[in-house]
Parts: structure tokens; C-alpha cells; sequence
């Protein structure tokens, strides 16, 4: 069944149902295709994502290549990106013929991707910065990446630093200061006094950045049995 993320709780708009209904019939039937693509170009303007329904369109995109259309496949690559940690983006790039990779807005999002995955953000926001043509026309792309990077912060780090953040969310100034309000009052942050590259944030603790030993009761011995087994070693 098609899974669709639905932003804010919002209903399913009637071209996400059709969708729906289309792939439900028949997935491989390639008459469906512009319903898909419109589909694509819906979720980039009100930033919804269904991943199942971008798989069909690009297996479909196998069986016609001549139907092709770049731009869309590289915005179903940008909405992957923003679905991260997820493996969306892997699973999209599969379906995608290596001469459609070889051309340079894919090798950029390739790029972008691995910056992503290597937790490399500073370089992650040079190279978006190079290519705002891709990124932005996908609405929320970096909402959605500082998103990501919150989440690998906060599977990291008990406290991180204020320049490690900035550098992970690429925001500064005062909205950086504004965001930390915001995670404080709503998240759970802990904001140290002062000001400051040395300011350091103390983020909610997970079973990642606050690992406890747990003692594992089903593989132990009971002490009997060992004191049985050395007369034996005797």
C-alpha cells in the first residue's frame, strides 16, 4: 500500500488518491506516467513526500526511457535527501540509469549526498551554495537538512559546542540564537550562560549520546554451575 507523509496532518489531496488508486491497479502500466510526474511536482510545492509513489515513477522511467524527464528525477532526488537518515536516496539512485548519473546536476546530488551520509556539513552547505538552483526549487530543503543534522548531533553529543552546531545547521547571529530558544522551549535544550564560541548546548538524552551498560540476564551463569565445573577442571 502507498505510504504517503502528509505535513502539518493535511488530507490527501485528490491527485494523491488517484495515485494511489493507479499504482494499487496496476504499477507498471506506463499511461500512469504524467499522473506521476504531476504527482512529484505536488509534493515539492506542498512539501509532502511519498517515496513509493517516486519508485514506481522511476521503474517506469526503466521501461520508457525515452519519456524520461531529468528535472523530475532530480527533484525526487532532492526530496530523498530531505528524508534522511532514511535510505530513500539509495534506493532512488539504483533505479537510475548510470548515463543519467554521468550528467552534472546528478553528480552534485551525489555529492551533496555523501557529504550528508559522512556527517560533513560544512561542505555539504558550500557545495548547496554552488548549486541553489537544484536545492531551492524543492520547498523546505533546508528545513528538512537541518532537521538531519539536529538528528546526527543529537545521537553524538551529550553537549555540543555552539560553533559545531552552527557549522552542522549552517545559521549564525542572532537566528542562531533564535533557534536555540525555540529547541529550549520546545525540545528540551539546555542552553549554558554566556555568549560565545565556547557556549556549549546539553541536548535531551537518547539511548545513543547517554549509552547505559545493561546486563544481559538471559546468556548469565549461575554461580552452582561454575562452582560444579571446577572440581571437574581439577
Amino acid at each position: 500500500m502507498v505510504q504517503e507523509a502528509i505535513n502539518g496532518g493535511a488530507e490527501k489531496s485528490q491527485l494523491a488518491i488517484t495515485v494511489e488508486q493507479l499504482i494499487a491497479v496496476n504499477p507498471y502500466n506506463p499511461d500512469i506516467l504524467p499522473d506521476l510526474e504531476n504527482y512529484v511536482n505536488e509534493q515539492v510545492s506542498s512539501q509532502t513526500y511519498n517515496l513509493d509513489a517516486n519508485l514506481c515513477l522511476l521503474r517506469l522511467y526503466q521501461f520508457e526511457p525515452e519519456r524520461m524527464s531529468t528535472p523530475i528525477v532530480a527533484r525526487i532526488l532532492v526530496k530523498a535527501l530531505m528524508a534522511m537518515p532514511a535510505p530513500d536516496y539509495s534506493l532512488c539512485l539504483f533505479l537510475i540509469p548510470e548515463r543519467v548519473q554521468i550528467e552534472e546536476q546528478f553528480k552534485t546530488l551525489n555529492v551533496l549526498s555523501h557529504f550528508l551520509e559522512t556527517a560533513r556539513f560544512r561542505q555539504f552547505w558550500d557545495e548547496a551554495a554552488k548549486s541553489r538552483h537544484i536545492v531551492e526549487a524543492v520547498s523546505g530543503f533546508e528545513q528538512a537538512i537541518r532537521a538531519y543534522a539536529v538528528h546526527v548531533l543529537s545521537i553524538t553529543y551529550q553537549k555540543v559546542p555552539r560553533t559545531i552546531l552552527a557549522e552542522a545547521i549552517n545559521i549564525e547571529g542572532v537566528s542562531l540564537d533564535k533557534f536555540l530558544e525555540h529547541q529550549a522551549s520546545n525540545n528540551g535544550w539546555v542552553i549554558e550562560k554566556g555568549q560565545g564560541k565556547g557556549q556549549l548546548i546539553t541536548l535531551p538524552p537518547t539511548e545513543f549520546n547517554h549509552p547505559e551498560l545493561k546486563k544481559n540476564t538471559a546468556d548469565s551463569v549461575p554461580l552452582e554451575h561454575i562452582t560444579r565445573i571446577f572440581p571437574i577442571l581439577g
